[in-house]
């Protein structure tokens, strides 16, 4: 195991070996049940699996000295899937996705000498039947890539089954969302010139062997909207110093940056292909701006400026400051965490994927439910389950769904993640009810047949 020792400690809160399944609790609602994520594929297991395929120290390790803080260099040799990442994507799965798949933009992106290209370059007409201007054109993409070009498959996570699977089995098991891009990169060339991210990565080098140079951040904990292009002359400065770490990956190995740190990457004698997962983390600045939406409800802050005030003057502007701010300390030592909770929740929510859904089959088993059938919770579902009064309240990533109160044992055993007979359901009156029930859910897509 190669890697940089932190110096000093963020103060970042530890990620947790098996974490739950990234679900808030709903303080104002009585009786608040977070339902954790279901067994099977998103499940603990899997999900642990999935991380100690991209880090080779104890998750808790992991946490306390690498997340958020600084690289960590985990050699194949010392990760416990001797294939690597070929199962994930191999180079021949990029050529499917190249010529047969129908790809459009924005799924591809090329890039060569730092530059990215028109994806004019390299798409067309999809041909009879698919009157389209922007489907990817595998002839026009093989000329760039034998001219040098870097070929950028985004958005895996959502269009290659085993990183669909991959990647919601990791996300569970940092409790972010992530996305997923493959690099292909022609022997001796780079794609990218040094830049940072503003999201944490995960590089998993899939096949040939790329160079990488990593360099300390010019901005530490970048945010989204805080990119390397506006402090380009400080990164090409501090790229010329010496790396942090300077490295070839080899297949099978993985890397781990934390969001800022510099990095650049070069193939050397053959082709390589690198899988990169972004880590989508939520940050205390989103926390912030949150609260921030929520004091709009408190009048003093929307109290307008005296009539005639020089917005130039910062003696005229003090005094307003003051009171401004004087009403948002007010403010926010009154704020709701239950109010900040659930809009984190709907920022953080839609951004992870549940298990993709068969809709056909689906339709086959509400039509073919019995008291017989076996279903179970979706897998990777987020949803958060909330008994009020007379109601129970399933909060999904997209919607809510309002239940009798007498559904929510059954609904509890449901939401549990076993595989449950619809006929041994609790707390109902009979089979009709729990057929009721079920069928709700399954149309709702929070269950799928087992």
């Amino acid at each position: 195991m190669t890697r940089l020792d932190p110096p000093g400690g963020h103060g970042r809160p530890a990620v947790p070996s098996v974490p739950p399944d990234a679900a808030p609790r709903d303080t104002a609602a009585p009786h608040g049940v977070a339902e954790a994520a279901a067994p099977g594929s998103g499940s603990a297991s899997t999900a642990e699996a999935a991380l100690a395929r991209c880090v080779s120290v104890e998750p808790a390790k992991f946490a306390a000295a690498h997340w958020g803080q600084t690289p960590l260099l985990s050699r194949a040799a010392e990760l416990p899937n001797p294939a690597g990442f070929t199962d994930l994507l191999s180079p021949a799965d990029a050529d499917e996705l190249l010529s047969r798949r129908g790809l459009r933009t924005p799924f591809l992106r090329v890039a060569k000498d730092g530059q990215v290209l028109p994806a004019a370059r390299y798409t067309g007409g999809g041909g009879a039947g698919a009157e389209i201007g922007d489907q990817v054109l595998d002839e026009k993409v093989m000329r760039l890539y034998a001219d040098g070009a870097t070929l950028v498959l985004q958005g895996l996570h959502r269009t290659w089954p085993a990183l669909i699977d991959f990647t919601r089995d990791l996300s569970l098991a940092v409790g972010q969302p992530m996305q997923v891009n493959a690099y292909l990169t022609p022997a001796g060339n780079q794609g990218f010139a040094t830049h940072y991210d503003t999201h944490d990565v995960f590089v998993l080098q899939v096949d040939g062997r790329k160079h990488w140079r990593i360099h300390p951040p010019v901005l530490p904990d970048p945010l989204e909207r805080q990119q390397w292009g506006g402090r380009a002359d400080e990164v090409t400065a501090t790229a010329q110093g010496e790396p942090a770490l300077d490295v070839v990956l080899e297949p099978g190995d993985a890397l781990y940056l934390p969001r800022g740190w510099l990095h650049s990457a070069q193939a050397q004698d053959s082709s390589s292909l690198h899988l990169t997962v972004g880590i989508r983390a939520l940050t205390r600045y989103a926390m912030v701006e949150e609260l921030l939406a929520l004091a709009a409800e408190d009048r003093r802050l929307r109290a307008t400026l005296p009539l005639g005030t020089d917005l130039a003057d910062p003696d005229a502007i003090e005094p307003e400051l003051t009171e401004t701010v004087e009403a948002l300390r007010d403010w926010l030592l009154r704020a709701d965490p239950a109010e900040v909770a659930a809009r984190l929740r709907q920022r953080a929510w839609p951004a992870s994927r549940p298990a993709p859904l068969r809709p056909l089959a689906q339709a086959a088993a509400i039509a073919a439910l019995d008291a017989d059938s076996r279903v179970t919770v979706r897998p990777g579902l987020r949803r958060q389950l909330d008994e009020q009064g007379e109601q129970v309240v399933l909060r999904l990533f997209d919607r809510t769904v309002t239940l009798p109160a007498q559904c929510a044992a059954a609904l509890r055993v449901l939401l549990a993640g076993s595989v449950v007979r619809v006929g041994d359901l609790p707390g109902l009156d009979d089979d009709a009810d729990r057929l009721t029930l079920t069928r709700r859910l399954l149309r709702e897509a929070v269950l799928v047949p087992a």
